[in-house]
């Protein structure tokens, strides 16, 4: 049994209306209790909001939706489904990889499909190595999934199950580049199923072979597209949050929590005091840390992953050469993770991520133009440019970014620009994110699983902390997770079975 806050827990307060602090309060709902939701922007959505430029709408925060079943389960706990209120566009190809040496590869998430893409690309030795690679992420997701993802641990000891020996039998606690090289030779492949170890704040020669199961999200289980942006994911949470009962206020920023001994008692915004029962805190950890007055020791000092600069781009054209999302890499790639991970500079052969949205729904955009977001990772600013430092930097930053996107084939991009918006580790920083960075701690083997910060903090018996800097980790899926556990630990666990709705049939499509 994992530990769950005692005493009464009738009226829940969350704090934070992005995708974790709404799948809590789903869950909760769905478990009986009252929720209020304090939120300190003007609606839902948090990290993953929206902003209106120049009728372009663009999502400020992730572009790539995978594993849409565990957003279902949040809306299942109240009786609901996710395509009730979304409509989820399958993204065929998943990712559009173009390397520095010309080549171009269509990821897949079908596994004939992918076969046939990759012998075309890379001969049929590699395609071989390609299903052989796609049924180890297939053992290695099963293995993960309820028992280290999916779960709440209190101790280490909670690993010790039969799945940590599938796991280590799998090689979960090898290096994932070298258990990715056992299966695909060819260097260009190996990145297309590695690069995911960023998100995770690691190169893949040092990251554990278990994040593999990322790729596994991205190439095996699909990649999807909400009609209507990604902001629509948490607009439809919010709804469905405030249709089963939860009252949720939005442009309230809290400002301290009241305590008696080690309860919290209430929830005091900069308009109003909120009692509560227990409480699910949302916000980056310092911030967390901060209003409960307690930061939990560590023997070692956490680290953040790298950060990103993101610029979005409304443009009167486009360029067909473009997938809705594009991996656009460099020919550096050991030297670029040793830019963004040790030395702290900016990438000098950047790998990029491109996201076009408006090839999947032109209404993002106005008629006959189009919206692209272009994300360039970039060392966080405990070990790069400080936040101040962005001030100068930005303006030749973005001027290199067009520069070598046009030298990359999009030829004529800075004069296609109608509106922009320029997003960098500063403002992020702004938003109270440590280290300037979306993507929150590390997952080095000793932020990971039980050694991750986790969702109970010591010497306060009734508050969980929920979102990517605390378990499971960083991404939309795991976010989602992590609201879920948050939840368990007032209620005790899920009140009705899971109720996932397949989504083999069109990812595999």
């Amino acid at each position: 049994m994992t530990r769950t806050v005692a005493g009464r827990t009738d009226h829940v307060v969350v704090v934070g209306a992005g995708l974790a602090g709404l799948s809590a309060a789903l869950h909760l709902l769905g478990a009986g209790r009252r929720v209020t939701v304090v939120e300190r922007e003007g609606g839902p959505g948090g990290r993953a909001g929206r902003r209106d430029l120049d009728g372009y709408r663009i999502d400020t925060g992730p572009t790539v939706l995978t594993m849409p079943d565990l957003a279902d389960e949040a809306f299942a706990a109240v009786g609901g489904s996710l395509r009730e209120r979304v409509e989820l566009v399958p993204l065929h190809p998943a990712y559009r990889a173009r390397f520095a040496d010309g080549s171009s590869l269509d990821v897949h998430t079908g596994a004939e499909a992918m076969a046939t893409e990759v012998e075309r690309f890379a001969g049929p030795r590699e395609a071989a190595g390609y299903l052989r690679l796609r049924d180890w992420l297939e053992r290695l997701h099963r293995a993960q999934m309820r028992r280290f993802i999916d779960a709440n641990f209190d101790s280490p000891l909670g690993l010790l199950t039969a799945d940590l020996a599938r796991l280590a039998a799998l090689g979960g606690f090898g290096r994932l580049d070298a258990r990715v090289g056992r299966f695909l030779r060819d260097e260009r492949l190996r990145r297309v199923f590695t690069f995911q170890a960023l998100y995770a704040g690691v190169p893949p020669a040092r990251a554990l072979a278990a994040y593999a199961v990322i790729a596994y999200m991205d190439t095996v289980a699909g990649v999807y597209f909400p009609r209507g942006g990604m902001h629509a994911l948490p607009r439809a949470m919010a709804d469905a949050a405030a249709e089963a009962g939860a009252e949720l206020r939005y442009g309230h920023e809290v400002t301290r929590l009241e305590r008696s001994g080690d309860r919290i008692t209430a929830v005091v915004t900069d308009r109003d005091r909120v009692p509560c029962d227990a409480v699910v805190l949302t916000p980056d950890l310092p911030v967390a840390y901060r209003l409960l007055g307690r930061t939990p020791r560590r023997p070692v000092r956490l680290r953040h992953s790298p950060s990103a600069v993101v610029l979005h781009l409304g443009t009167d054209r486009t360029w067909p050469q473009l997938a809705h999302h594009t991996l656009s890499f460099g020919a550096a790639w050991h030297t670029t993770f040793d830019e963004l991970t040790r030395t702290g500079r900016l990438m000098s052969d950047p790998s990029l991520l491109i996201t076009r949205p408006t090839a999947t729904d032109p209404g993002l955009a106005p008629p006959g133009r189009h919206l692209h977001y272009v994300l360039a990772p970039c060392p966080n600013t405990d070990i790069g440019p400080g936040a101040a430092a962005w001030t100068d930097l930005a303006p030749g930053y973005r001027d290199g970014l067009l520069r070598e996107l046009e030298r990359r084939g999009l030829a004529g991009l800075g004069s296609a620009i109608e509106a922009e918006c320029l997003v960098t580790p500063a403002a992020w920083y702004a938003q109270g994110l440590a280290a300037g960075t979306p993507f929150a701690t590390a997952h080095t083997f000793a932020q990971t699983g039980p050694f991750r910060p986790r969702n109970l903090v010591r010497g306060t018996e009734n508050a969980v902390l929920a979102g990517c800097g605390t378990t499971p980790g960083v991404g939309v899926p795991t976010v989602l997770l992590s609201g879920k556990l948050a939840a368990a630990r007032i209620t005790g666990g899920p009140r009705r079975p899971r109720v996932p709705h397949d989504t083999t049939q069109e990812a595999s499509a």
